[in-house]
């Protein structure tokens, strides 16, 4: 495939901007206006982008959502910058710098520290969660500001080209990056300070938190804090699973949908759960060639009608189905695969090879709580939720006073739950900050309505029995 960018697709445009040059090792790369480095030297079909620290392995990146370091490389002499939440600019130097970079030889400063900057509300995260705390605390006159890692808010919903499910009040039928742009133009009409591009580096008691912007250092002084931070990616264990060419399936969705550029020609998906059956269908969207569904368990995990979807288009699901090894030199030659009984044990003689450049892993998330953590939050494991999550009131008011948290962060579940949590957790902080009103009283009982529709049934009684293990009375909370 020569031209890895995507010029027509059924639903998405790709309204490239100015294109222009910059230099990687020697080398002129183009690039579009609006590309991080990484898209770009993707498209240029760049694979290897760095070494495991140890093995000295070859790395291609992974998440390209800046949560890995698969696509560290130096940036006009500056180590260890994340080039796939870095965009690319004109004549700037890139260069790999191997696993054990060297210490900059020149001025790399981040700017004068801003210092004692006061603001009411932080939100940190950009997605469905962390937009609709913004908006719904913005709605009840607090001052609100929102950080956010990427070029433009909506987080996963900006690669999301399908129609949701849910109630007309969730925005059922409506396509996922139509969510994430209507949710961004409420935010900005209702005067909510959007910081894109914006790394939120810590935590520092009585509620500092440090962020880089534009190359500056700056701490901010804040009243309470939305915690959005989203989710991680699973890996997989099976030999040869850090080759170039070993995906999450949110940086495929990345890379495809996001930046415009396919991952390769011939893809294996492994795992059969909504994730993995909509990222299947993006790829045939997209013109890619999906050569068949693994699925570990003996059933399919996600919705029958994204499984039909790709069925109709000539992509087998094989259930019982695990994968054994990467194959090739040192990228992504291929794949074996073989069958595993009800104990998970191989069955014998179902071992086969298939032909693939790229292996999706669909595998599950896990949330993301490094701040958190970093705030001492009490936390707890609840494998219902997908990981270690904080302990929290019916509120999503956590240990920590004044930081409240939504999404992913809180514990894996849908777009829609995320939304109502950070709309939940929006109207309570701005509770706690000010007087307690009516109006706050029913969004409150609004977004709770929301989230206990949105877990009825028998696909809400997993997210159920998690929510109800780790949310905790008010007094534990102090």
């Amino acid at each position: 495939m020569s031209e890895k960018r995507i010029f027509d697709h059924p639903v998405l445009k790709f309204d490239r901007g100015q294109e222009f040059y910059f230099e990687f090792e020697g080398k002129k790369i183009k690039a579009y206006e609006g590309e991080t480095i990484a898209s770009a030297l993707y498209a240029d079909g760049l694979t290897k982008f760095t070494e495991s620290k140890i093995l000295e392995r070859p790395r291609g990146f992974f998440c390209a959502i800046g949560k890995c370091s698969s696509c560290i490389m130096s940036v006009n002499g500056r180590p260890h910058v994340r080039t796939c939440v870095t965009q690319a600019e004109e004549n700037m130097k890139v260069e790999r710098h191997g696993a054990r970079p060297k210490f900059p030889g020149i001025d790399v400063g981040r700017g004068k520290e801003i210092k004692e900057k006061e603001i009411e509300i932080a939100i940190i995260g950009g997605g469905p969660a962390g937009l609709m705390a913004a908006i719904t605390a913005a709605k009840l006159g607090s001052e609100v500001h929102l950080f956010d890692e990427g070029s433009n808010p909506g987080g996963q919903l900006i690669k999301q080209t399908h129609q949701f499910f849910g109630s007309h009040e969730e925005d059922a039928g409506t396509r996922g990056i139509v969510i994430g742009e209507n949710l961004a133009e409420e935010a900005q009409k209702l005067g909510v300070n959007i910081h894109p591009k914006t790394k939120v580096l810590g935590y520092y008691f009585d509620r500092k938190v440090a962020v880089e912007r534009k190359g500056r250092f700056e701490i901010y002084d804040v009243g309470g804090i939305v915690y959005a931070g989203g989710a991680i990616e699973n890996y997989l264990a099976f030999e040869n699973n850090d080759f170039p060419g070993v995906y999450g399936a949110g940086g495929v969705q990345t890379l495809m949908n996001e930046e415009g550029i396919v991952p390769g020609e011939k893809v294996l998906m492994v795992g059969s759960g909504n994730v993995g059956l909509i990222v299947s269908y993006q790829l045939l969207q997209a013109g890619v060639d999906v050569a068949e569904v693994i699925e570990a368990l003996p059933t399919i995990g996600g919705y029958q009608v994204h499984a039909s979807k790709i069925r109709r288009a000539g992509v087998p699901i094989q259930t019982s189905h695990t994968i054994v090894k990467a194959v090739g030199e040192d990228e992504v030659e291929g794949a074996v695969v073989h069958q595993v009984d009800e104990d998970w044990k191989k069955v014998e003689g179902t071992e086969r090879k298939i032909d693939c450049d790229i292996i999706c892993l669909a595998v599950g998330l896990r949330p993301d709580t490094s701040f958190l953590r970093q705030a001492d939050c009490e936390m707890e494991y609840v494998a219902e939720l997908g990981g270690f999550v904080p302990l929290r009131t019916e509120d999503m008011r956590t240990t920590t006073k004044g930081i409240y948290v939504a999404g992913d962060s809180a514990g894996i579940e849908e777009a829609t739950v995320a939304a109502l949590e950070g709309k939940l957790a929006g109207a309570a902080l701005h509770e706690e900050l000010n007087e307690e009103d009516e109006e706050t009283k029913r969004l409150k009982r609004e977004a709770k309505k929301g989230l206990e529709q949105m877990r009825k049934g028998p696909y809400g009684k997993v997210p159920r029995l998690g929510v109800k293990t780790c949310t905790v009375d008010e007094e534990v909370c102090g």
